[in-house]
């Protein structure tokens, strides 16, 4: 039996999110965030002798969190990109007003909630459709569960909303419930999911008590 420890990414900048204006050379962390991946990595060489494969999303913040989580490890597995991790974009309608409200932590959320409500439902457009974004989140834990033999263990740095929809397709929880398991999700939490047999098991989800600990742990 092997397992695939999925890691949300640390503390982005507000960019990240595309709010604000992005600098190219800007690291996909906050420094607050690069804090967070190192904790998660100490915890995990605690944890795993070693990791055979190592995933990350495309996304710049789930790259960084890769390597600052391998950080801990003296021997590191070669770095694969499968973008299929990757977070799903906002919703159009939510990309002119995401700039205001991102400041105000609730009224964003309510916006955003409501606009992944249509999308979910097919009436909000965006670059992919809900059910591409369901798709490929499959995929992506299909492949990554190939790599997990007997024994092996693998690491994937994603976001909150593909680790959550993950968890809500093998949790048997309905789409219009998977944004309310996403937004629980801490900066740098892991998330196992055992691969055996009968397929893919959650075992535990978004631990994050070694950053409440050091009081370092944030949702966004």
């Amino acid at each position: 039996m092997g397992a695939v420890y999925l890691v949300r990414h640390g503390q982005a900048p507000a960019h990240a999110y595309g709010v604000g204006e992005a600098d190219p050379a800007a690291p996909g962390l906050t420094e607050l965030g690069f804090a967070q991946a190192r904790r998660t990595g100490e915890l995990l060489a605690r944890l795993v002798p070693t990791f055979d494969a190592a995933i990350s999303g495309d996304l710049p913040r789930q790259r960084a969190t890769l390597f600052a989580v391998l950080e801990a490890f003296d021997e590191r597995p070669a770095h694969e990109v499968d973008a299929d991790w990757d977070e799903y974009a906002l919703p159009a309608s939510l990309m002119t007003t995401a700039a205001d409200l991102y400041a105000d932590r609730a009224a964003y959320q309510r916006v955003l909630d409501a606009g992944l409500n249509g999308w979910i439902a097919g009436t909000e457009s965006g670059e992919e459709t809900f059910v591409e974004f369901l798709a490929r989140t499959r995929a992506a834990a299909q492949r990554a569960a190939a790599l997990a033999g007997s024994g092996r263990n693998v690491l994937v740095t994603s976001s909150a909303g593909t680790i959550g929809l993950l968890i809500a397709q093998l949790w048997g929880i309905p789409p219009a419930d998977w944004p309310a398991v996403s937004r629980t999700f801490v900066n740098a939490s892991i998330t196992k999911v055992l691969v055996g047999r009968s397929g893919l098991t959650v075992v535990s989800v978004n631990e994050h008590g070694h950053l409440a600990a050091d009081r370092i742990a944030t949702f966004r």
